[in-house]
């Protein structure tokens, strides 16, 4: 298209060139590390993670009386797996700390400032700097590129509480530099739909990007209403697990491959896939990224583990050893592209969402799903909450072939998995979002604050 080519080559380098961004000289950068040996980027991310741990001790007094009580010195990081001697970030601690973990010499006042409410509903508050926003942005851009998009091509975007330019200079940047369309997943009915597609076709978008869920319930819409003329180059899955059955429903019903990515707002991408969907290439340029078991030890290669980062990149408000809250498998295996980036396989889920048997023997709420909403006819859409540890809701969506035996079989299935259980099951039209547009398949209550 002449409009996207002419919003990439000229009106996006003006964009950023007036505006002082770095943005575009860090995503070239990035276009190159890509491609380096895992040993050349990891040799960049120790260098990072040294620069890093220099500069706390100097100028992060939360984080040096941290590495104190620790009983750390300056001098106590001499190869990357010394890291493990650092202490681990929670939420709690981010929330009861605040403006503390602020690193001296930075004003919050010209910070860039972020909430995150996360799966209790708290929010966090995260600063960084406008060239921290530009190191993002610019890996944010890499990866977008990998669906098949080219900057300069307009985005469909499915997100509950979209942002709409409201100021001019916004207005300019969606007419003239990176152009979206919006379905709000909030309110997501066959009018909502059909509205989107109308905007489809004037703005004719490349990628269609979203939460994995959401994406699904378009694909149901748009699968029911036989729209045909959202023929996107690619999709982008982001913010929640992306299930088997829903990433073969969206490909089918788009004609058109799924990638999957993975992030927070409190670091930002960690993971994306590439064009051969063979894992998720891990942010390593810009994140340490473990893998850690119960008995906080490094979990081995293809051995499920909580995920613990450390931003490399945000000086402001730094992130060091931050447990996200959940848990995902790095891979024994390159890909066949070629990017020295190393793989992580699915996000198995969040810490909350495991559930729990009358033993302590976690269950990930992603393979209960699996087991049964992909499994059982009947079922559309499907919630589990775990209120105590012998009582469950199952909240249920009915499919055509929903029926009594559909309910059978669930209530076996839960009785067996987790012995002497009560098993409720509601059934409701629809199972609604979360504040912030995501969908939550599983709920632990037990513990969670």
């Amino acid at each position: 298209m002449l409009a996207s080519a002419f919003r990439r080559t000229v009106c996006e380098p003006l964009y950023y060139k007036k505006n002082g961004s770095p943005m575009l000289t860090y995503w070239k950068k990035l276009e190159k590390t890509q491609y380096l040996s895992l040993r050349e980027l990891q040799e960049i991310q120790w260098q990072r993670l040294e620069k890093m741990y220099a500069f706390l001790w100097k100028n992060n007094a939360f984080f040096r009386n941290r590495f104190l009580q620790a009983g750390l010195t300056p001098n106590s990081l001499k190869e990357p797996a010394d890291i493990t001697k650092l202490p681990i970030l929670t939420k709690e601690q981010i929330r009861e700390s605040g403006d503390l973990m602020i690193s001296e010499g930075f004003d919050k006042s010209s910070l860039l400032h972020f909430k995150t409410g996360g799966s209790t509903g708290k929010a966090l508050d995260i600063f960084l700097t406008n060239d921290c926003s530009s190191l993002r942005n610019a890996c944010t851009r890499r990866h977008d590129i990998w669906t098949g998009w080219r900057p300069g091509e307009p985005i469909a975007a499915v997100w509950g509480n979209p942002y709409l330019p409201g100021t001019l200079k916004a207005k300019i940047k969606n007419n003239f530099v990176l152009p979206y369309i919006y379905l709000d997943t909030m309110a997501v009915d066959d009018q909502a739909v059909y509205d989107f597609s109308k905007k489809w076709i004037n703005a004719k978008p490349s990628l269609l990007f979203g939460h994995a869920h959401s994406l699904f319930i378009l694909a149901q819409h748009v699968n029911r209403l036989g729209i045909k003329d959202m023929n996107p180059t690619g999709i982008l899955s982001t913010s929640m697990m992306l299930l088997p059955h829903e990433r073969q429903f969206i490909e089918r019903v788009f004609h058109c491959k799924v990638t999957d990515r993975y992030g927070c707002e409190e670091v930002s991408l960690i993971g994306s896939e590439c064009e051969q969907h063979s894992g998720m290439h891990l942010n390593i340029e810009h994140l340490v990224i473990e893998f850690i078991k119960d008995d906080s030890t490094p979990a081995r290669l293809g051995e499920p583990g909580k995920i613990v980062i450390t931003d490399l990149m945000n000086y402001a408000m730094p992130f060091i050893r931050y447990q996200v809250e959940d848990v995902g498998t790095q891979m024994n295996k390159s890909c066949p592209c070629g990017r020295g980036l190393p793989l992580m396989g699915k996000v198995e889920g969040r810490i909350a969402d495991f559930l729990i048997k009358n033993d302590g023997t976690k269950v990930a709420g992603i393979s209960l799903i699996e087991n049964t909403l992909t499994k059982i006819p009947g079922i559309d859409q499907m919630q589990i909450i775990q209120k105590t540890v012998e009582d469950f809701k199952l909240n249920i969506v009915p499919g055509r072939q929903y029926s009594i035996e559909t309910k059978k079989h669930l209530i076996k299935y839960f009785s067996n998995t987790f012995p002497e259980s009560k098993i409720d099951i509601l059934e409701i039209d629809n199972i609604p979002p979360e504040p912030s547009g995501k969908y939550r398949f599983s709920i632990c209550k037990l513990g969670n604050s």
